[in-house]
């Protein structure tokens, strides 16, 4: 039995008179608390992924009939918000990458815990701003266009802004978890 410095309970004791729950976890119990943000990261890194997959995907296969008016290509919003679209996809793929490798070998492939949370946090603030970017200058044509008509073009526009809009939340929600971890680095 160890003592708290705080007070004068030993750390194994019950939380409660009633209780058998010990105010302490075990150290099994706290690993897993510990990757809890990791694999949450790593999850939200998979759905950034696949959301910028999915809004490249829409947004490139956006055109209907041949040139002019009903082609993507023509309105440099759209060319901006897809090349906003394929680099949040390269970035979601390196950080999968990183983070399968990371919690499959225990090892970072960027040396230093402190320089990897750097890396996690401002890549991911970066690429967020840059996919907000380009779905906010995508979003007044394709409504300006929707109210003069509804047709499948404008459609494919409005589906592959909102799958942009969708990559940019989960990487913001990765980006809160590393800014969690910047904070506790810099804590250590």
């Amino acid at each position: 039995m160890s003592f708290s410095p705080a007070s004068s309970e030993p750390h194994d004791a019950p939380a409660a008179a009633g209780s058998s729950v010990p105010a302490s976890r075990s150290i099994a119990e706290r690993w897993k608390m510990e990757a809890a943000p990791i694999r949450a990261r790593l999850l939200l890194r998979a759905f950034a992924w696949l959301f910028s997959l999915l809004a490249l995907v829409v947004m490139a296969t956006d055109v209907h009939g041949r040139g002019g008016a009903q082609d993507f290509s023509t309105y440099p919003e759209y060319n901006y918000c897809l090349g906003m679209s394929i680099i949040a996809l390269l970035y979601a793929t390196a950080q999968l990458v990183r983070d399968a490798h990371r919690l499959s070998s225990g090892r970072d492939l960027v040396a230093g815990r402190k320089a990897a949370a750097v890396v996690d946090f401002a890549g991911d603030q970066v690429v967020a701003y840059s996919l907000i970017s380009g779905l906010s200058a995508a979003a007044p044509v394709t409504d300006y266009m929707r109210q003069a008509t509804d047709n499948l073009f404008n459609d494919s526009a409005a589906a592959a802004i909102s799958l942009a809009f969708f990559a940019f939340l989960a990487i913001s929600l990765s980006a809160l978890i590393s800014g969690y971890n910047l904070s506790l680095e810099a804590i250590v």
